[in-house]
């Protein structure tokens, strides 16, 4: 019974309030330790993978069709991977695939990983703003970006793979699907998000620095974008099993 309801047995919706997501490209062969072998990373220039840092505050999360007063509010942390999948019916669905998940609030750590298999952690999220600058940071997980409000000249970071901001949008997270892998049952869980006016704008990062990324060991990561979403009525639909035998 309490495997059946981590499989997301219901849908989902909220309101994004914000939404800031930073990817950084990693050379593929280190990201491919990290994710099953049911899944191929999504790469750029046969080179380069993905992991998106993902911080959206989140309004009215609750089970889809509740009233909004039954909701909550609440800050949450994703570390994804950038993959594909091909379903039972040679589909490649383009999404992420989750390593490490993280909330403001303990409410939040409970239901989520009675209801899903995200892992969620519960830490310190602080954000503060000024005329200038937004910043996000956390004591515990040991995390701190720094964003630039003036969203006029905006320049792609120094290093990133990609040449043009039209590249770059095809790695802003989050993306439509995101991926669980059941090991012992040879299953895959597909999750499905609905949006609306999804229009990411690129923003500056005037500082950033992630402990859990670093703990992963990577050589060369370097950060290749980052953008925000603002107001965006978001929901995901119930979970869908696709069997997977390995090869």
């Amino acid at each position: 019974m309490l495997s059946f309801l981590k499989n997301h047995p219901f849908a989902v919706e909220a309101y994004f309030k914000s939404s800031y997501v930073l990817t950084y490209a990693v050379p593929k062969a280190q990201l491919e330790r990290l994710i099953p072998e049911c899944l191929e990373l999504d790469t750029f220039d046969d080179k380069w993978g993905f992991v998106a840092v993902a911080m959206v505050k989140t309004k009215h999360l609750r089970p889809k069709g509740f009233p909004k007063f039954m909701g909550n509010d609440f800050f949450l942390i994703g570390y994804r991977v950038f993959v594909r999948f091909k379903n039972s019916k040679d589909k490649r669905l383009r999404g992420l695939y989750i390593l490490k998940s993280e909330t403001d609030k303990r409410k939040m750590q409970f239901f989520g990983n009675i209801f899903t298999h995200y892992s969620y952690t519960t830490t310190d999220i602080t954000q503060v703003e000024n005329e200038e600058s937004i910043e996000i940071h956390s004591e515990k997980s040991n995390f701190h970006i720094q964003l630039s409000k003036d969203l006029d000249q905006v320049d792609l970071p120094k290093n990133s793979p990609f040449s043009e901001w039209k590249e770059a949008r095809r790695f802003a997270g989050p993306l439509p699907f995101t991926f669980t892998y059941d090991d012992k049952k040879e299953e895959v869980l597909v999750i499905e998000g609905v949006r609306s006016n999804w229009k990411p704008t690129a923003i500056n990062v005037m500082a950033h620095e992630f402990e859990f990324i670093n703990s992963l060991g990577f050589q060369g990561a370097v950060l290749a974008n980052a953008f925000v979403i603002n107001d965006i009525p978001y929901s995901w639909k119930s979970g869908k099993i696709e069997s997977w035998k390995k090869r």
